[in-house]
């Protein structure tokens, strides 16, 4: 059964969701990723990074979509790009607005990352995002630079 989100459920998931990519404590970011996500939920990046096509080309395979499913490859996932770039103080993820309703279980969310001395926009993205019934994402769709 599908369900409507209200105005006040989508920034307060907005909240959530960006504050997972900045948390410090490894355990409360695992626990943020297990409120926010599925057991079996995904993450998709949907433009692969420029070097992985291009090595592809050469090979004359195909772009190949990028997913990880489930929490422990979550938990790595964010794990990594706090490592990157909220740990060494140089970036932090923001909203680039409020998580917006798109179909019935269906938003999408902008983000931007952003220096940590001035908020000068470095990165950013858009994620279209599936929900469950209980508000957990099932899949995550990435699209990188589209801020």
């Amino acid at each position: 059964m599908s369900r409507q989100f209200s105005e006040r459920e989508l920034a307060h998931f907005t909240e959530r969701y960006i504050a997972m990519w900045n948390e410090p404590d490894t355990q409360a970011r695992h626990q943020q990723v297990e409120q926010l996500w599925a057991v079996n939920g995904a993450q998709v990046l949907v433009d692969a990074p420029q070097a992985m096509r291009e090595a592809l080309a050469v090979l004359s395979f195909p772009i190949p979509t990028v997913e990880i499913r489930g929490h422990d490859a979550l938990n790595r996932r964010v794990d990594r790009a706090y490592e990157m770039f909220v740990a060494p103080g140089e970036y932090l993820f923001v909203p680039g607005g409020q998580a917006v309703e798109l179909s019935a279980n269906l938003i999408g969310l902008t983000w931007l990352m952003v220096t940590a001395a001035d908020r000068t926009v470095a990165g950013g993205g858009y994620d279209v995002i599936a929900l469950d019934d209980e508000g957990l994402i099932r899949w995550d769709h990435q699209y990188i630079g589209v801020a």
